[in-house]
């Protein structure tokens, strides 16, 4: 369980360090996100999720 919660409080420092750092180009992106379809979002969701997973899997090894 401490493990969810380190992984959601990166992932909210992550995101929290990429406004503070580029908020025009996050600006940009989501706006550029909203001209994009459902299926392209659900994909670009599912490759991130896949990522991810194979990451976690990687450290999870060593």
């Amino acid at each position: 369980m401490l493990e969810i919660f380190t992984a959601v409080g990166l992932l909210l420092f992550i995101e929290g360090l990429l406004y503070a750092l580029f908020p025009r180009g996050m600006k940009s992106m989501l706006n550029s996100m909203k001209d994009l379809s459902e299926q392209k979002l659900r994909v670009g969701g599912l490759i991130f999720a896949i990522i991810g997973f194979i990451i976690i899997a990687y450290i999870k090894k060593f």
